[in-house]
This record gives structure tokens, C-alpha cells and sequence, in this order.
């Protein structure tokens, strides 16, 4: 299996799971928390069909990645990115970063596109630009609701992640869009990943991306569902366009944060336009 060494802990190396398929130009798709680089199945496999070549991989403490006990900042998880953008030597790339996957790309693009291997960018039920609420961002979400999120993780992080799911995919009024099986697939991958990891992300979440958004130059989309309990579209996704000047923004009718799953064909479709 492909890995690229990220760092060391303890005398071990620390590796990156990667998979890297097709041909053309590159797509590399950055998931969400607490999944891997398998959540994306439907959108690599409409990007490989379309010519594409896909980049998936696991993040630190994710999947089939190692699972340090830190290195979960985002100026840490931008930097494992560059560290495998730059290995493969990738140029050309479309980034696609979904939910906590669009910090990375955003702190990406400050800190390593001086160079210009990233022509486009996409921003997908994405965190950016700016979460945790405050006087210059009244817009975002109060604290208090990340630590309550820690204190669930806390006290039984497997019980808080089946509640998680519920509302990641809106399974109550979605059940025709998203299987029980499915969502307890996703169950699996997060109950096995890192505790650290799992717990940690939490306060990286309360980054400020505007300053890197507003670094961006290359043309972006934005796609976003307007049921999204997770990161609700008025905190997140409907104020990119301000920030990045010619932005798209696609709004996914009744779409929830897991939209990528329930509406994959939307979502495809957007993408690749966005992409030719």
C-alpha cells in the first residue's frame, strides 16, 4: 500500500496513506472528520470515469494513516498535505476539501501555493471561513457548543458519534437517500480512528480561515447544502463568496452535511463543470 513518511514519534516513522489513481489532470480530494479517503467512493469514481486523476488520502490519526499523539493543528495537517502534493509532484491540482478537509485547503493556499501547482479549488460542507463565534465574527457558533462536543467525546465518544451520524447525513428525513448500513460503514471508520485525533480536531476547528481565504486567486467553488445541521450554510458556505472574489457557490436544495453521499450526483455534476 502507498505511504509517504510525514515525520517521526519516538524513533517511529509516521506515515500517510495515499491512493493515487487514473490519468490527466489531478483532483485531490481532502475528507471530513472522523472519515478517511474512502468517503469520497462516489466522487472519485465520477472523476476517474471522467478522465481525472484522483488523489485520495487519510489524514493523521485517520483511516489507514499512523495516529500520532499530535500534529492536529491545521498548520500541521496543511503541512502533511504539502508534504504528499510535493512527493508525488503534482502540478496543475485541483484541491477538494470537505468539511474539516476545507481548513486544510485554505491554509494550503496561503502557506504553499507560492509556487502554483494548485490552479482551482473547491470548497465542499466545508468549515471555512471562520467557525467560533466573537466580535469580529458574529456570524459563527458559540464556543460553548465545541466543548460540549468534547465533553460527549469525552464520556463516550462511540455514543456521541452514532448521534453524530444521524445529523452528518439527516437520516430522519433523508432515509430514502442514506442507508442505515451506510451510515454505520461510517460508524466503523470513525470508532477507528485515533482518540487523540478524534478529540483534538475539535479545537482546531475553531480556526480562522479568513485570512486564508482571502489569499486565494484561482478560480473556486463553493458547494453547499441548505440543511446542513453540521455547519450550517449561513456560518459557512454563504459567506465564501465575499471573501473570494468570483467564487461559485452551489447551494444543494435540502442537502445535509453529508451531501457528498446523499446528493452524489448533484455534487458531481457541479464539480465537474466547475472542473472543464
Amino acid at each position: 500500500m502507498p505511504y509517504i513518511q510525514i515525520g517521526e514519534e519516538n524513533g517511529s516513522e509516521l506515515d500517510l496513506y495515499f491512493e493515487d489513481r487514473g490519468s490527466g489532470q489531478p483532483v485531490v480530494l481532502i475528507h471530513g472528520w472522523p472519515l478517511s479517503g474512502a468517503s469520497w467512493e462516489r466522487q472519485a469514481a465520477a472523476l476517474l470515469a471522467a478522465g481525472y486523476r484522483v488523489i485520495t488520502y487519510d489524514r493523521r490519526g485517520f483511516g489507514r494513516s499512523s495516529q500520532p499523539g499530535d500534529g492536529y493543528d491545521y498548520d500541521t495537517l496543511a503541512r502533511d498535505m504539502y508534504e504528499l502534493i510535493e512527493a508525488l509532484d503534482l502540478t496543475n491540482v485541483t484541491l477538494v476539501g470537505f468539511s474539516m478537509g476545507g481548513g486544510e485547503v485554505a491554509r494550503y493556499m496561503r502557506k504553499y501555493n507560492d509556487i502554483g501547482r494548485v490552479t482551482k479549488c473547491c470548497f465542499m460542507a466545508s468549515i471555512a471561513p471562520a467557525l467560533r463565534k466573537s466580535g469580529s465574527n458574529p456570524e459563527g457558533v458559540d464556543p460553548g457548543v465545541f466543548e460540549g462536543i468534547k465533553q460527549g467525546i469525552e464520556t463516550d465518544r462511540y455514543t456521541f458519534l452514532e448521534g453524530f451520524l444521524q445529523n452528518f447525513y439527516n437520516a430522519d428525513v433523508l432515509p430514502k437517500l442514506i442507508s442505515q448500513a451506510a451510515i454505520h460503514a461510517s460508524f466503523n471508520v470513525g470508532a477507528g480512528s485515533s482518540y487523540q485525533g478524534f478529540l483534538a480536531c475539535v479545537d482546531a476547528w475553531l480556526e480562522d480561515f479568513r485570512d486564508d481565504v482571502a489569499s486565494i486567486k484561482v478560480p473556486t467553488l463553493v458547494i453547499h447544502g441548505d440543511a446542513d445541521r453540521i455547519l450550517p450554510i449561513a456560518a459557512t458556505g454563504e459567506r465564501m463568496p465575499k471573501l473570494i472574489p468570483g467564487a461559485q457557490l452551489h447551494v444543494v436544495k435540502d442537502g445535509p452535511h453529508g451531501l457528498n453521499w446523499t446528493h452524489a450526483a448533484e455534487v458531481n455534476t457541479a464539480l465537474l463543470k466547475f472542473l472543464k
